[in-house]
């Protein structure tokens, strides 16, 4: 009598287990879900590879672009956020564990992640919604026409490097020789490079460059390339960004200027640049990525995107201190000036 008892509960235990396993199985995701009021609720992972100004204001503004769209932080989304702080081996291990996690959507900041994030997530059905990646046919993340390579899209940072060529010859009529330093490892920085080389001598000015492999060796590969050049400016390259206040120590010690890429850098000491608002780019891509979890659009289906018009920025207490000039047309034309040099 015993034994058959023993055998009936076993059999109800195995029974109430193999439910629980047939539950969390299958190849759909696990995270998303409802809250007590029947609304759906989302968990995405953000994997960032950099802490630097343009991409904190790509991550802000891409929460902010889904908060628009009815997706909210604290409602109806849970957001985990993790930092590759700029290495690629880090970024792969973040992403792999957003797809272990099964989160609802991975939102991948600059092109290492992105690439990263893909590769993790390709036998997945787990969308991939990228920002601030340059060249995303480069990255393998898009084909020639911008079709997405799979479930995958998102917002290209790409330079708008004839206007900032442009500017730079308007601030600076008398230079030659323009620096540029980047990581040889981002396709990225591989791929805008070439569009400088390309275009300089319409300009008159012949392109300089200094491949780096990590941030050790940013400091010597500046001292070298500022005997070079009349002045120096940035590409998107994480790396090089991240360094970008000994860059500028170095520099402003030469009278060298350094120009930027985007508004923070010129918030930080850069003199000027032809650049983007990455908040209003996260902004972008956060939409985007409601659209995917809302259903409306798969990221397999939707073309990567770009902001089209840039913005010039001037830091008008960078050029005194340099006893650079601003004329009067350039600084009408300014999105934004800034008359000092924030730490």
């Amino acid at each position: 009598m015993k034994k058959k008892v023993l055998a009936v509960i076993l059999g109800a235990a195995m029974t109430m287990s193999l439910g629980a396993c047939g539950s969390s199985g299958g190849s759909g995701n696990s995270a998303s879900g409802q809250d007590s009021s029947g609304e759906k609720t989302y968990t995405i992972g953000i994997s960032q590879f950099a802490e630097h100004g343009s991409l904190d204001n790509c991550r802000e503004g891409f929460i902010e672009g889904l908060k628009e769209e009815g997706i909210e932080e604290g409602k109806n989304l849970t957001i985990e956020v993790k930092n590759a702080a700029a290495d690629q081996g880090t970024a792969k291990q973040i992403s792999d564990t957003f797809v272990s996690d099964k989160v609802d959507l991975i939102c991948a900041i600059a092109t290492p992640s992105a690439q990263a994030a893909y590769n993790s997530a390709i036998d997945t059905d787990i969308p991939v919604v990228y920002t601030a990646v340059t060249d995303p046919i480069a990255a393998e993340l898009a084909d020639e026409n911008g079709t997405p390579v799979g479930n995958v899209t998102g917002t290209s940072d790409e330079l708008p490097i004839k206007a900032q060529l442009e500017m730079i010859r308007e601030m600076l009529p008398d230079a030659k020789k323009i620096g540029i330093m980047y990581t040889t490892s981002e396709v990225n920085s591989v791929s805008a490079l070439e569009t400088y080389k390309e275009l300089a001598g319409d300009y008159g000015f012949t392109i300089v460059d200094k491949g780096v492999t990590q941030t050790a060796d940013i400091s010597l590969a500046t001292d070298e390339i500022l005997e070079e050049v009349d002045c120096l400016t940035n590409l998107t390259d994480n790396t090089v960004v991240n360094s970008l206040a000994t860059i500028l120590d170095k520099a402003n010690t030469k009278k060298i200027p350094v120009f930027g890429s985007e508004i923070e850098q010129v918030k930080i000491g850069c003199l000027a640049a032809e650049g983007l608002d990455y908040v209003e780019l996260g902004k972008q891509t956060g939409r985007m990525a409601a659209k995917v979890l809302k259903g409306e659009a798969e990221a397999s289906e939707m073309n990567y995107e770009t902001i089209t018009e840039p913005g010039y920025y001037v830091n008008t207490a960078v050029a005194e201190n340099l006893g650079i000039t601003v004329s009067e047309e350039l600084l009408e034309t300014a999105a934004e000036s800034f008359d000092s040099i924030s730490s």
